[in-house]
């Protein structure tokens, strides 16, 4: 969809209600440094869909449950791990219960070494059958784990199809040049 003036125009009310049902999680995850991590995960659902506050409670402990840090509820976002933060941040996201998730470089802030529990909920979500855009240089997760991958260089598409048949055999020379950066990474 283009949003931009003359093909499409949507009303703020419009514009509001697509942002509603889209989640999305940053790069640098964030949080509010003055609230707990239950707190961040329940100032969505109670601020724009007005739900209560004990169910909000409720189905912010199940999401921090499911990336695995309902331990962590009243702790601050400075008491965590970079790891930590961006599945705080993920839960935040779905806690709107988004019908899309957006991903942009969820692990580029991150230590290598927790790369992988950020990874292990994004691989869930999909196995869940979430539907997800993840911008990445995570390429052998991306092969593993999306169904379509899209190469983008310059903002124009490259080249797009199957995961693996773009991951692994590449048909345009711009997406070999830059999976060639990966290699041995990519097996």
């Amino acid at each position: 969809m283009d949003f931009s003036a003359g093909r499409f125009a949507l009303r703020d009310k419009d514009l509001a209600a697509f942002r509603a049902n889209t989640g999305m999680v940053f790069q640098n995850f964030n949080l509010f440094p003055h609230m707990s991590v239950i707190d961040n995960v329940m100032i969505g659902p109670v601020t724009v869909l007005k739900q209560g506050k004990d169910a909000a409670r409720s189905h912010a402990l199940e999401l921090l449950a499911k990336v695995g840090l309902a331990a962590r509820a009243d702790a601050r976002p400075e008491q965590l791990s970079g790891g930590q933060k961006q599945r705080v941040a993920i839960a935040r996201a779905l806690a709107m219960k988004p019908e899309v998730m957006l991903f942009d470089e969820a692990t580029s802030a991150l230590d290598p070494a927790l790369v992988g529990e950020v990874l292990a909920v994004i691989r869930n979500l999909a196995e869940q059958g979430m539907t997800m855009i993840l911008v990445t240089h995570e390429m052998a997760f991306a092969r593993d784990v999306a169904d379509t991958v899209i190469f983008m260089q310059d903002g124009f598409v490259v080249e797009s199809g199957d995961a693996r048949q773009v991951i692994n055999e590449p048909r345009e020379a711009a997406t070999r040049e830059f999976l060639s950066h990966f290699h041995g990474g990519l097996s």
